[in-house]
């Protein structure tokens, strides 16, 4: 069997075929860290984790790069909000993002690059592009010259002319064409700068994913993954970019993700509706979140409602418990050995959904029928040690591949105790990111904590 994924620059779903056999390089646009990341962020967060341990489950050696952009405009506006330094505020919420992402079973990538620490590269590849002709300096910004990249709109299956007729002309006298975008742009006053061969200023947004890609993972890549809202026109800008100083495809395949519904409207700031991860750990079982994410084939829209994640928690529940019904079982003394179990049915199922371009939705509920089938198993009176031993084997193999493991405490009440000081300390200190990603680090190992009158009650699960 082979994996099929949708490439979003056929159009079509593909074989999957990397560039090297057996190895898989992986990009993924991370967060812009000056808030917490909400359930949209999420989804897109938690699916490329899954396509990456699915590959590996396959076989496949992955590398994945998942970036964290930490000076842009968002980022300075928090700062002057909270009166502080942009690097303190992208520092706060890049710690906020490790706390809430481990809670959603989010793997950390290999490398996770900020772009204040790449900016020499970044600096460079806008250097290549200006000597290549494809990019030009304006008044101390540096842009790119849209229209001399001849195939700009292939990822969006948009022609040059219904761009440029499509634009609006932002209030700039610096741009030849309308559809020129910022590769660097000129210090403000009160800004962050670094110093460039066009003066001082800072990197505009898509430039510092193609520099990070080629720093990191090379010329040409197997995936390039994110959001649907990216696909135009940062997706699109990267591969002109990348394409324009390399002459080699950027990535073979694009992955994008699908959109998420609050209550069946859509998810927008201006609607106000946006939800942070951060809270929702706070309510449900993270678990329960990641499968909701999961719960769709990646590509198509899901509905976020309380009822909704009622019927996760649920699920969560009805998995758990098998689980730990097979463990008692196991440790029942006098089970007759029995013969060892096949699972290949269900492991089959399993794998024929999942090569179809990561269609978890249909392989959890493959998870869901061997789960029933389990229990099923353990209801009757003919129960062998073997059979027991293999169903356990794969429901854990299968919990581990979908990042949705029961992981008990190991944590020393010494530890905890120490934490719970940090804790204190960074309330103090109104550094209430730290404080809230110590809080969350706990939960994550069944450490509940309660704050009180007398002081912190904790309790582990």
């Amino acid at each position: 069997m082979s994996i099929r994924l949708y490439n979003s620059l056929s159009g079509e779903k593909e074989v999957f075929e990397p560039i090297e056999p057996g190895v898989v390089k992986m990009y993924s646009c991370g967060p812009t860290v000056y808030n917490y990341f909400h359930i949209g962020n999420a989804r897109a967060f938690v699916v490329f984790d899954m396509v990456r341990r699915y590959l590996r489950y396959r076989g496949f050696k992955v590398k994945f790069v998942q970036n964290f952009t930490d000076v842009d405009d968002k980022l300075i506006k928090r700062a002057n909000e909270l009166d502080t330094t942009v690097n303190q505020v992208a520092s706060q919420y890049i710690d906020a993002y490790f706390a809430d992402a481990s809670a959603l079973g989010i793997e950390q990538a290999d490398v996770h690059p900020r772009v204040t620490e790449t900016m020499d590269d970044i600096i460079a590849f806008i250097s290549g592009l200006i000597d290549a002709g494809y990019a030009y300096v304006a008044d101390g910004d540096v842009l790119f010259d849209t229209p001399k990249f001849k195939d700009y709109g292939q990822l969006s299956k948009q022609s040059l002319d219904e761009l440029q007729a499509g634009s609006r002309v932002e209030v700039s006298d610096l741009k030849r064409n309308a559809i020129d975008f910022t590769l660097w742009k000129a210090a403000k006053p009160g800004e962050p700068w670094w110093d460039s061969p066009w003066g001082h200023g800072r990197p505009g947004w898509h430039i510092e994913c193609s520099a990070m890609i080629q720093k990191h993972l090379g010329e040409h890549i197997d995936i390039h993954g994110g959001g649907h809202d990216l696909l135009f026109p940062h997706h699109e800008n990267e591969i002109a970019q990348s394409e324009a100083l390399l002459g080699a495809p950027l990535a073979r395949y694009f992955l994008h993700n699908g959109y998420i519904n609050i209550n069946n409207e859509k998810m927008s700031k201006s609607l106000g509706n946006s939800i942070f991860v951060h809270d929702l750990v706070k309510r449900y079982d993270s678990r329960a979140l990641r499968m909701f994410l999961l719960s769709a084939q990646y590509r198509s829209p899901i509905n976020y409602s309380d009822d909704v994640m009622a019927q996760m928690v649920a699920a969560i529940r009805r998995m758990d418990s098998c689980y730990d019904s097979i463990v008692a079982k196991l440790e029942t003394p006098f089970l007759p050995e029995g013969e060892t179990f096949d699972a290949s049915p269900w492991e089959d199922r399993l794998i024929e959904a999942m090569d179809d371009d990561i269609n978890t939705g249909d392989a959890i509920g493959v998870m869901f029928d061997f789960i029933r089938m389990v229990n099923s198993y353990l209801h009757q009176g003919d129960v062998d040690r073997a059979g027991l031993q293999g169903r356990y084997e794969k429901l854990k193999n299968w919990l581990q591949l979908f990042g949705l493991e029961k992981i008990a405490s190991e944590l020393p009440d010494e530890e905890i105790a120490q934490m719970i000081e940090s804790r204190a300390q960074a309330r103090f200190a109104r550094n209430f990111a730290k404080a809230d990603a110590i809080r969350e680090k706990l939960l994550e190992q069944g450490i509940h904590l309660e704050d009180t009158a007398q002081g912190v009650r904790w309790w582990r699960e």
